[in-house]
């Protein structure tokens, strides 16, 4: 039985919504990541691993390899999650992270740059949460553009690898907000691409945002590098027209997908030709044997895990 949206998301989504929101001038070590050592290649889908930091470590993510080769079982790790919050004297959304996010941001040197010396790409998501605005509401192309920006700044500042798009919990007509409308994802996301061209946007594929992919002549689609199915447990292709190498229509929650269904969805992953596997909460225990499920089929190798 599949997850129907993340039973994750009301952590991040509520914790200390009354904590500062971002600040661009707060001290932190920042710039851009150190190169990666020298990355033992695989062959097979990009493995991706979301983080719920408010109780997992990053580093997790860094804890798999292959027993055959020693290849990183792991090629991106997502911090889950930032916020879209509503920003009263603007009358739109702003960038927001609650003070497990703002930790791990500001402790770049020891939480996301071992993982990017390991060639490990590590991507920010950003949620709603609960107050009305989300990325398929803003009023203007100058609103959705000025956040575009603190999510670009942020990437920069932090050194991180990308940014990821998780429109849930919006609550669209909070604090007087509108409605989703047709415009407000084409403008921040192409706003976006053109704030960062080399790295990586992707999509969790629901809510309104994901159904409002086109305006004015202007498609996003092929503006994005990866897109996921969003029920753990299940196959759902994306409706996004993105080639099969940057889609997951697999989607595995682990420790919470039984090991015989992961095992089928990867199996079906690499005969179907799809280029993606999703993942969500990697925690801290030895999860060597929900790992090995997938990466049998993935990579026709098991997994090793070194605390």
């Amino acid at each position: 039985m599949f997850t129907p949206v993340r039973s994750r998301v009301r952590t991040a989504a509520l914790a200390l919504s009354a904590v500062m929101a971002l600040a661009f001038g707060a001290t932190a070590t920042t710039g851009a990541a150190a190169a990666p050592a020298a990355v033992l290649a695989k062959q097979g889908p990009t493995s991706v691993a979301y983080i719920e930091v408010n109780n997992n470590s990053m580093l997790n993510v860094g804890k798999y390899t292959l027993s055959n080769g020693g290849a990183n079982v792991f090629d991106i790790a997502v911090i889950f999650a930032a916020n879209i919050n509503y920003n009263a004297s603007t009358k739109a959304g702003t960038l927001y992270f609650n003070p497990n996010v703002q930790r791990v941001l500001d402790n770049a040197a020891t939480q996301i740059r071992p993982l990017q010396q390991k060639g490990i790409k590590v991507v920010l998501s950003v949620l709603g949460n609960h107050e009305g605005s989300g990325f398929a509401n803003f009023p203007s192309q100058q609103t959705a553009s000025t956040f575009a920006k603190q999510l670009s700044d942020t990437v920069t500042k932090y050194g991180l690898d990308g940014i990821d798009f998780d429109d849930e919990y919006a609550d669209y007509g909070n604090n007087g907000t509108g409605q989703p409308n047709a415009s407000s994802f084409v403008y921040l996301v192409s706003a976006l691409r053109a704030n960062m061209p080399g790295k990586i946007i992707s999509l969790y594929n629901i809510g309104p945002s994901a159904s409002r992919l086109s305006y004015g002549g202007v498609d996003i689609s092929s503006k994005f590098d990866y897109a996921w199915n969003p029920y753990y447990g299940s196959w759902q292709v994306p409706g996004i027209a993105l080639p099969k190498s940057k889609l997951s229509p697999a989607a595995v929650q682990i420790g919470g997908t039984s090991q015989s269904t992961a095992a089928s969805l990867a199996r079906r992953t690499v005969s179907e030709g799809y280029g993606v596997f999703l993942t969500y909460n990697l925690d801290g225990a030895n999860r060597t044997a929900d790992v090995s499920a997938f990466t049998r089929e993935l990579y026709g190798s098991d997994a090793r895990y070194t605390p």
